[in-house]
């Protein structure tokens, strides 16, 4: 029943996810941290750039993003990200494309987390002399991530199951893989069963994994 897989390297497309899903991942975190320490900054331009950024941000769709890092970026800006081949260009524009998009609700996830740090620990920061950037490093950020593991482990498996619009650009990752073997095989059931089995292999033990990270680490108050 499942000779029609031979020749298809599902779990490289697969691999070419999670990598996707890492990279995205880890820029996503300091772009969204930067961000949101931009939106509750003391200086009002960054704290309106922030803003302004998070609501365009997240209201344009991925795919336009996505097509956009090819479209705009490469073709007519020249923008290759330093890679000498199109597979290797198209994967870091899709990396670039998932963390300009995700990192918007990595900020918004904080910035949440950051509201919720009583006021009195940031006026006894200022108390013993500590700067805007000392407090924020020292203070606030540490309890800000304790309070958003469960919101973040959303925005995780959300990202995972977004990388999926890197094909749009020929990124040779599972969702390009699926589209080629339908349009191949006679499967169509079978082979979407088996994708959709990946990609829970792929969000399920991490969501189980992060929650009961979020249930270690909570801030008790």
């Amino acid at each position: 029943m499942f000779d029609f897989l031979e020749g298809y390297d599902i779990l490289g497309a697969f691999w070419t996810t999670v990598q996707l899903t890492f990279y995205s991942a880890i820029g996503s975190l300091v772009w969204g941290t930067l961000l949101a320490a931009m939106r509750v900054s003391p200086v009002p331009l960054m704290r309106g750039f922030g803003t302004v950024y998070v609501n365009i941000v997240r209201n344009i769709p991925l795919t336009v993003i996505i097509v956009f890092t090819s479209l705009g970026l490469f073709q007519t800006l020249g923008v290759s990200l330093g890679a000498k081949d199109f597979t290797t260009i198209n994967f870091r524009l899709a990396v670039l494309g998932l963390i300009a998009y995700t990192s918007a609700f990595v900020c918004e996830a904080l910035r949440s987390g950051i509201n919720t740090v009583p006021l009195g620990q940031v006026e006894a920061a200022r108390a013993v002399g500590l700067n805007f950037t000392q407090t924020l490093r020292l203070i606030v950020l540490p309890q800000a991530f304790r309070s958003v593991v469960g919101p973040l482990t959303n925005v995780l498996i959300a990202l995972t199951k977004n990388t999926t619009v890197a094909a749009a650009i020929g990124v040779a990752e599972a969702a390009l893989l699926m589209r080629e073997m339908i349009e191949n095989e006679a499967q169509l059931i079978l082979i979407s069963a088996i994708f959709a089995f990946g990609f829970i292999c792929l969000t399920l033990p991490t969501g189980l994994f992060l929650g009961w990270v979020a249930k270690k680490v909570a801030v008790k108050r």
